[in-house]
This record gives C-alpha cells, structure tokens and sequence, in this order.
C-alpha cells in the first residue's frame, strides 16, 4: 500500500503541544499513524514487568475478541508468549513474532491450545523499554486472510520505530505506579498468604507447589514456550539426553503423558496462585 502522508502528520498533530494524553488517546493516535503506512486488522498495547501480569493499555478488539486476546491472555498464557519472554529480555527494537519464537513454538501445545484461536498470519510487535524495569509493547496483527506482512511494510515499520519509542517515552512515564498499585489490589483480594509467599509472583510459584525442583521447573518452563529438547540443552548447557531424563521425570512426578496435560496443569495451577487479573483500560497475542 502507498503511504498516507496526510493521515500520518494529522495523526502526529494530535500529539503536539499534549504534556498528557490519556492511554486510549494515544492508542487510537498510534493506530492511525500506523495506519498511514501499512495494512493490519488490530492493535493491542500492552505493558511488562518482571514475571507480573501484564497491563493492557489499548486494543481494537470487539468484546467476543477481546476474551481471547486480552482476559484469557492475562490469566496466564502471556507466560508463554515470545514477545513476553523478549520484554522480559529488555530487548529493544521491532520484530515479527516468528523471529522471536522458538524452534518448536509452532508446534507446541500452547500454539495449538491457544495461540490457534486468534487466527493470525502475522504479528509485528515495537519494543519500547522504559524505567522500572517495563517495557511496553505495540503489536499490529494480521489476521489469515489478510496475510503475512511484506519484506517492505516490514521495512518502514523499522524506519518507524524511533519516532514511536519517543512518543511511548512521552505518554508512559509512569507505568510503574500502575504495576505496584496493581500488586496492592492483588494482595488485598488474593488469598491469605505467608509473607514469603507473598514476595513470589504466581508466575514463581506455579512448579515450586508442584514440588518440581528448579532445573525440572527451567526445563519445562522452556518445553511449554515452545522450544525443542536440544535447543534446551543449548540454552541451559546440558545434554539433550539429560533434557529428555528431565522431562521424563516432571511427566512421572506429574502423573501426566502428554504436553496437553502438561499446559493443562500449568494454567491451573497458574490461575490457583492469584485473582484473576482486574480490568484495565479496553479497546492479544502472541
């Protein structure tokens, strides 16, 4: 598609002069910029911290949508996904979910449980970090009909990437505020729990109450995001037989035979370790 000149400087003209803009504000100001250059069927911005449930601060979705992409994600799947685990990684810049994703990732269960229900071609996520430890993320999603995103759209959403840092560098400044008050609600209508307990994000705590030791927890963190048993071993500098002498183990400890189950337990487990997630600011994937 041909560049839009000027529904992109009207869409940057509603940022200037503007020490303030609400999240949904500049959320529909991103999307019509992005807009002016390529295709896409929706937007979602959503806000990482550490292991912490992630903050959704603007999507596009209709309600029915919106479950999937955003209630759903936040309950536990987000653990899972490769722009989580790139956020975490502070890792700046633009980039295609397919080249963040494991070796494995389109073949794993959370693919097939979860990701299979957005109907995506293609995302394409920016990687803004900012203080705190947060890093904000701003994905354009192609649905399948639509189709993949190409080499050039790709290209400009590169060229884009500065602009848009500075203007999440603008408007989100003080996201931390919103992670710590949502901690705080979290522990007034969680469950009664021991102050060590309380230190743990659920994301922690989900395998040490299965009682699986921390290199089965590594291990099996890294089977459900998708990755094969050799590139684990790569990344935790172990044979792949003692990989797969691992996962043996976790399957017998866990009674289970199947990743299915396995995922199965983890997002139950997961949901019993804290409340589910309030509602933030309304309009993912991975």
């Amino acid at each position: 598609m041909s560049i839009d000149l000027e529904a992109l400087f009207q869409a940057f003209d509603a940022t200037v002069g503007k020490p303030v803009m609400a999240d949904a504000e500049f959320g529909e100001t991103f999307r019509r910029m992005m807009a002016a250059l390529v295709r896409f069927d929706y937007v979602v911005v959503f806000a990482y911290r550490g292991k912490e449930r992630p903050i959704d601060l603007y999507s596009t979705f209709d309600p029915q949508e919106n479950v999937i992409f955003v209630t759903l994600y936040q309950v536990g799947p987000y653990l899972l996904d490769p722009f989580y685990q790139t956020a975490r990684a502070r890792r700046p810049g633009v980039f295609r979910m397919r080249e963040l994703a494991p070796d494995r990732f389109f073949s794993s269960e959370y693919y097939r449980s979860y990701y299979v229900q957005t109907g995506l071609a293609e995302e394409i996520g920016f990687f803004v970090t900012l203080d705190d430890d947060i890093t904000v993320v701003l994905s354009l999603m192609r649905r399948e009909k639509t189709g993949p995103f190409p080499p050039a759209e790709f290209a400009l959403l590169k060229k884009a990437e500065p602009l848009v840092a500075s203007l999440v560098r603008h408007v989100w400044p003080g996201l931390g505020a919103r992670f710590d008050a949502q901690l705080d609600a979290g522990m007034r209508t969680g469950k009664k729990r021991g102050a060590a307990a309380q230190a743990l994000q659920p994301a922690d705590t989900v395998w040490r109450d299965l009682k699986l030791t921390s290199r089965e927890t590594a291990i099996v963190d890294l089977v459900l995001q998708g990755h094969s048993s050799e590139s684990i071993g790569l990344r935790l500098n172990i044979s792949t037989g003692t990989v797969k002498v691992h996962r043996r183990n976790v399957y017998r400890k866990l009674g289970i035979s199947s990743q299915t189950q396995l995922l199965s337990i983890y997002l139950k487990t997961f949901a019993s370790t804290g409340e589910r997630p309030a509602p933030q600011s309304a309009g993912r994937s991975s």
